[in-house]
């Protein structure tokens, strides 16, 4: 089984996920990056799905020349490539097929994948939401990969919309959106948002007991 070349952090993913994609982007705002939230076509099947972790990047293209046959080899080789303890992040160029579905999830799932996030559809969402598998796309169809589509690269950069995900970056997904954050600075992003999330806390503390909302946010200096 291929893995990724960078390692797992699986404290840092812990982390980052009980954060969320609203503090994370305040703190990456903080720093001057905005180009970091992906389109929100892309959604999660349920609204409780998070996924955290390090990005494995992969690329696919539609294929009218490729066998049924040969389809299902490439798209069992992506399964068998995905690296435990990371998110899928595929790119897939193709607006009509799902790029992901029951056996493919169930599988992920078993094999330590935090998550998988799509510009493209899923099918069998009702199965995926059941088994709790984070699952991020753009549509449902019954439309399949078979004979008509495969994938191209692994861990190389993708793009979704102004954002490039790089091998190396991790990401966030909730119900609010999916966030990027740049592997180089994840660790102090992540502690960054940790403690943000603490002094509103603390916001929340004072204006509940009665502290003037406008007060509360100088005291503290975050709303």
């Amino acid at each position: 089984m291929a893995t990724s070349n960078h390692p797992i952090d699986d404290d840092l993913s812990a982390r980052l996920a009980r954060c969320y994609t609203g503090v994370v982007y305040d703190v990456l705002r903080g720093r001057g990056i905005t180009a970091c939230v992906l389109p929100a076509s892309i959604v999660p099947l349920d609204l409780a799905m998070v996924a955290a972790g390090p990005v494995f990047t992969v690329r696919g293209m539609p294929d009218a020349t490729v066998s049924p046959h040969e389809s299902l080899l490439r798209w069992t080789e992506l399964l068998s490539r995905s690296p435990k303890g990371h998110v899928v992040m595929m790119q897939g160029h193709d607006a009509e097929r799902a790029l992901m579905g029951e056996l493919s999830a169930e599988t992920l799932q078993f094999r330590g994948v935090r998550g998988y996030i799509v510009d493209g559809g899923c099918r069998d969402t009702a199965f995926i939401r059941k088994i709790g598998f984070p699952v991020f796309c753009d549509k449902a169809t019954p439309r399949d990969i078979v004979g008509a589509w495969v994938p191209v690269a692994y861990d190389e950069p993708v793009s979704y919309g102004q954002v490039v995900v790089r091998p190396g970056d991790y990401v966030l997904a909730d119900c609010d959106g999916i966030v990027v954050i740049p592997g180089a600075i994840a660790a102090e992003v992540v502690e960054a948002a940790g403690a943000a999330m603490r002094t509103e806390d603390k916001v929340r503390a004072a204006i509940l007991s009665g502290v003037d909302p406008q007060q509360a946010y100088l005291d503290h200096g975050k709303f």
